[in-house]
């Protein structure tokens, strides 16, 4: 090569991360912007706090203090609209009865602290998620990571009060210990569990990497966690299995679009037919153990891992856009290892057109169905564009 081709190279080069870093910078500076002045008014604002996903956890707290049902509807609405949620509106905990150990305590706490408090944890597990995904990365010298924290779905969360930040500390810790440390990884794995529809194919799998490779420490850490857990739901609330299923079992539940292609695959084919919004994620399993038995001899959680979490979430049976922090790790990997900007530059863009979306259209708009997918394609992009060089 030559030095005017060198010099060209040199300039693409240069620019691609330039335009890389400007494109971080921005979207980091929006959100983390907007999330600031949302963590100072929450404390000042009961009807905001009454108004957010959040207020299902508080509600849900204040049944169990009361050793009442957790999942009455109509107990929980009267709770909710007091708060401040629309008239309109009721929101259930639908996380299974092994988290309302985690909800029993904001029963103690009245609505503003309760939120403050719960809005600091989250935004904690967001922080620690992504520093433990710099040090898997022996800590990269760029700025690559803000793009993590200030990842739409994820601030979408936070804002919102969802419990999905939680699941994401816990697959990150899962990455980061299942070699050192396979019991605390295994007990990690509970914060999963919280929404254990969002990791049926990444499960599956699991199981099967600790069959092959005999983890059964890190079996036995999950198991301890979520029999502790379920041991203190029965304790806080002996017939919480019960109420659980009479709730899910309510015709409500089916009734809510929610944006994602299994839901969509339902109402578009057969909308009273809900098995069908399993389907995909059930195909999905069996594509997943094959995925996973092809590369059982140099499996790597990190890389494997990545792919396998994000088609996790795009056939997921139900999986809404705050649920899609989750990508994260699998983002920011193929960020680091991959030579060009050009992966964080499609993520700063969609990145802004969700923010864009989201100032004119509710959050179970269709219109947010190529989010999860769009992830899943940048990975594999970035993936096919290392392969080739």
């Amino acid at each position: 090569m030559d030095t005017t081709e060198t010099k060209t190279v040199s300039f693409a080069t240069w620019a691609s991360i330039g335009f890389a870093e400007l494109a971080i910078a921005s979207v980091t500076g929006l959100g983390l912007a907007v999330t600031a002045l949302f963590l100072c008014v929450v404390p000042l604002a009961g009807h905001m706090a009454g108004s957010r996903d959040f207020v299902s956890y508080w509600a849900t707290g204040r049944q169990l203090v009361h050793h009442a049902n957790p999942y009455d509807r109509e107990a929980v609405m009267r709770i909710e609209h007091t708060a401040g949620l629309d008239d309109r509106a009721v929101l259930l905990m639908r996380n299974p009865p092994w988290a309302l150990p985690l909800a029993y305590p904001l029963g103690f706490i009245g609505l503003r602290t309760a939120a403050f408090l719960w809005s600091l944890v989250l935004f904690a597990c967001l922080v620690v998620s992504v520093r433990l995904i710099q040090m898997i990365h022996n800590f990269p010298r760029n700025r690559i990571h803000w793009l993590g924290l200030s990842f739409p779905p994820a601030l979408i969360c936070l804002i919102m009060g969802q419990t999905s930040l939680f699941a994401l500390l816990g697959l990150v810790l899962f990455l980061y210990l299942h070699r050192t440390r396979p019991f605390v990884a295994g007990v990690s794995l509970w914060l999963c569990t919280l929404k254990p529809h969002l990791f049926l194919p990444f499960g599956v799998v699991v199981l099967a990497w600790i069959v092959l490779h005999r983890g059964y420490r890190l079996l036995a850490g999950a198991t301890t966690a979520l029999a502790a857990s379920c041991a203190a739901a029965y304790y806080i609330d002996p017939s919480a299995w019960t109420h659980y299923l009479q709730m899910m079992r309510a015709p409500e539940i089916d009734k809510q679009f929610i944006p994602c292609l299994s839901d969509a695959l339902r109402f578009w084919l057969r909308p009273q037919a809900t098995w069908l919004q399993y389907l995909p994620v059930l195909l999905c399993c069996v594509w997943a153990l094959r995925y996973f038995w092809l590369r059982r001899e140099n499996w790597n959680w990190t890389t494997n891992g990545g792919t396998l979490m994000l088609v996790s979430l795009v056939f997921a049976p139900y999986c809404w856009l705050y649920d899609q922090g989750l990508a994260i790790p699998a983002l920011l990997h193929r960020a680091y290892i991959s030579r060009s900007g050009t992966l964080v530059v499609l993520i700063a863009l969609a990145g802004l057109l969700i923010d864009l979306e989201l100032c004119g259209f509710k959050i179970s708009s269709g219109l947010y169905l190529w989010t999860a997918p769009a992830w899943l394609l940048f990975y594999l992009m970035a993936h096919t564009a290392e392969d080739s060089r």
